[in-house]
């Protein structure tokens, strides 16, 4: 069975997306990329091969991905939220719900979608 090697996004500026994300995951980026560089990653830390890679292409982000990452919190979603958009991410929808289900879409500064599900904090309070 395959596994999965990475999760890539093609962006405009490598490096300033992957230092977004980098903040996002509490992971470094490589010791090996700088800024300007064609390629960025960041090696996650729940894996020692699985990792984020950003890579420059020419063209702007143009719709809605076909495929998105969905973060599961160590602390209550609301609190994820409100750090990741305090690093730079735009809310696009909030699907959070008052019995406590729900996920909110998020935007990282390039446009790419991306959740932030419940996470065992939320599913303990409301349980």
């Amino acid at each position: 069975m395959p596994r999965i090697r990475n999760f890539a996004f093609d962006c405009a500026d490598p490096y300033k997306l992957a230092v977004f994300w980098s903040a996002v995951m509490c992971a470094p980026i490589d010791a090996d990329c700088t800024p300007g560089d064609e390629e960025v990653g960041i090696r996650l830390p729940t894996s020692t091969s699985q990792a984020l890679f950003f890579q420059r292409v020419p063209e702007p982000k143009a719709v809605k991905n076909r495929a998105h990452i969905c973060l599961e919190p160590d602390e209550t979603r609301d609190a994820d939220v409100d750090r990741i958009v305090g690093l730079g991410a735009t809310l696009l929808e909030d699907h959070r719900r008052p019995d406590g289900l729900g996920w909110v879409v998020l935007a990282d500064p390039e446009g790419n979608e991306f959740c932030v599900l419940r996470g065992p904090v939320d599913r303990q309070s409301h349980s």
